[in-house]
């Protein structure tokens, strides 16, 4: 069946979507020995797909994954950095950081830490990035100073960020300290900062940022324990069923 090459190239396992976007403006992706354009439509079955003048094909396809990382600061939400910088693949034994097409599902900037989804399922991927989707992110947030409750309030609310408003946010005040407040924040979108943007407009900045669920799926269970900073555990059935409930793959019982 004929799909858009960036789709099936992420449907092979070998990079996200957006990474095989990457690849085909890169001149590295061809199709039947010619340069692949963005939007171009092919049948795995019958045609050649080469990256890096290697052919790929359904029968090299490897299983899905999908892991949970506890991502400490100072570590990139992405599979390389031209830099140098440690990356979240850095994180995995050598064995999944090559080869599988594992890469982060959405990000946690460098200076936060958390909870963090890595897969090669592409069109999970796609579809958990995608601006519609509102699955919901739980924050724990250290800010300086203490705001009142009618500044959470204007928070909880939404806040306009680039000319357009946030949707609103669960935010509780967990502790109060003489400079500085710890704050429980859960999300239902994921614009670029977002909670460090709407903390410095509203005057009350960041000091510390950490994810600890996306959805159902937390850093601390009662079967797994605690996951430590750095370390990453394979997702539980129940938890890719989640998963896949948000995306629709599986119907959502009423």
């Amino acid at each position: 069946m004929e799909a858009r090459v960036q789709k099936i190239i992420s449907q092979l396992g070998i990079a996200s979507r957006r990474e095989a976007e990457e690849m085909i403006k890169q001149s590295r992706v061809q199709i039947n020995g010619i340069l692949a354009h963005l939007g171009q439509k092919v049948d795995p079955q019958r045609d050649t797909i080469c990256i890096d003048g290697t052919p790929v094909s359904e029968s090299q396809r490897p299983s899905l994954i999908y892991l949970l990382v506890h991502k400490p600061a100072g570590v990139l939400s992405t599979c390389d950095d031209p830099q140098g910088r440690p990356t979240v693949l850095e994180l995995l034994p050598p064995k999944l950081q090559k080869g599988l097409g594992i890469h982060p599902v959405g990000r946690l900037d460098a200076d936060s830490t958390g909870a963090l989804i890595l897969t090669n399922d592409g069109d999970l991927t796609f579809a958990l990035t995608h601006p519609s989707h509102n699955i919901s992110k739980t924050y724990h947030v250290v800010v300086k100073g203490n705001p009142p409750e009618a500044v959470l309030g204007m928070w909880r609310k939404g806040v306009v960020l680039d000319n357009r408003k946030t949707r609103p946010a669960k935010v509780c005040l967990i502790e109060s300290l003489a400079n500085q407040s710890k704050l429980e924040i859960i999300l239902q979108e994921g614009r670029n900062r977002q909670i460090r943007r709407v903390a410095e407009q509203l005057g009350y900045p960041v000091i510390q940022l950490h994810r600890t669920a996306i959805g159902s799926i937390q850093l601390q269970t009662s079967k797994s324990g605690f996951l430590g900073l750095g370390d990453y555990r394979h997702l539980t059935p129940e938890e890719i069923i989640f998963l896949n409930k948000q995306i629709k793959r599986i119907p959502i019982n009423n």
